[in-house]
């Protein structure tokens, strides 16, 4: 038995499998299954009112989650899916409660790395899609923490938590989906990623909003901290790193620094790490980065904050989020 029909087999006993997707590691569960999900809560430490994604092998399962499906997530799904695009739909009623956080919606995409295809299309098949095909899957890692990019980081964060861990390398993406809600008026991202407003919009024939009102689905990366280090991260403007090292420097915190360039000497409490200057690789770098400052144990981590563009929201967005996170 190869390790992608062992994976299958023990999701349909309804263990948790990691695996790999484009954007960063999933903790997989049959999410028909009520009893598996409880063990994703429970492996995370995560809020039961904070709903979770399902991952499907292709866009024909669409039916089998949602209802009231807009001709414009066909579209959406036939242009980006396999890809890092998730869509809020009006839930199935057979969806259940604990997937959804208790809401009227579901989140659904399909991920596109071969090894996380081959195990939704394995896991769909040989139950007959009796469970519906699909596996919900946040990020494998503890619920606020630093997701993870590669098979490590699973282990390192969740060890005998998960019965099993697919290998497909490092995610290509590194960040998560973007989430767009099409479950009422207005196309909004209430998520975003690297598949931006500008390609969706392309597809729309209007660029979607961000951000949602009070009346917004709640979605998974949405609250204010999230994505964090243990050790406290300051995000600062690239004019005022070199000060606000300094000025740590002379309090006696050794720091660890996240920039494009170093801004200052080198100094004995001092870790710099390279930023790329393009958006694609630094969001590919970010969390693998973030874990490598994290375990150096450093008072302080500073991050030079990205330049205020659209290509940059998404990696914004996520430091933002961390920064908050680990105050």
């Amino acid at each position: 038995m190869n390790d992608v029909a062992r994976a299958a087999g023990l999701l349909r006993a309804g263990e948790l499998v990691a695996f790999p997707t484009e954007t960063v590691y999933g903790l997989g569960a049959d999410a028909s299954n009520p009893l598996a999900i409880a063990k994703i809560f429970a492996a995370k430490g995560r809020p039961a009112d904070h709903p979770l994604i399902v991952h499907l092998p292709d866009a024909s399962h669409l039916e089998r989650w949602a209802v009231d499906i807009p001709e414009a997530a066909r579209e959406l799904a036939a242009a980006f899916w396999p890809g890092p695009l998730t869509l809020i739909l009006k839930r199935h009623p057979s969806v259940l409660d604990a997937v959804t956080g208790g809401q009227d919606t579901v989140g659904l995409r399909v991920p596109n790395h071969p090894l996380a295809l081959q195990l939704l299309r394995e896991f769909d098949g040989t139950n007959g899609g009796a469970n519906g095909g699909g596996l919900a899957a946040p990020s494998a890692n503890r619920f606020g923490h630093v997701s993870p990019t590669t098979a490590a980081h699973v282990s390192e964060e969740l060890g005998d938590a998960v019965a099993l861990i697919l290998d497909g390398g490092p995610c290509a993406v590194g960040i998560e989906s973007t989430i767009l809600d099409l479950s009422g008026g207005e196309p909004r991202i209430l998520r975003p990623g690297m598949l931006d407003a500008t390609v969706i919009g392309a597809v729309l024939g209007r660029v979607p909003a961000f951000g949602g009102d009070q009346d917004a689905p709640r979605v998974s990366g949405s609250l204010e901290a999230h994505y964090a280090p243990r050790t406290p991260l300051q995000l600062v403007a690239t004019a005022e790193l070199a000060t606000t090292a300094r000025k740590a420097l002379v309090a006696g915190q050794r720091i660890a620094v996240l920039a494009a360039q170093p801004l200052i000497p080198e100094h004995q409490n001092l870790v710099w790490r390279r930023a790329s200057a393009k958006p694609a690789q630094f969001a590919h770098d970010l969390y693998a980065r973030l874990r490598e400052l994290d375990a150096l144990r450093c008072d302080l981590i500073l991050v030079a904050a990205p330049p205020a563009d659209e290509v940059w929201r998404a990696v914004a967005d996520r430091l933002r989020r961390a920064a908050a996170g680990s105050k």
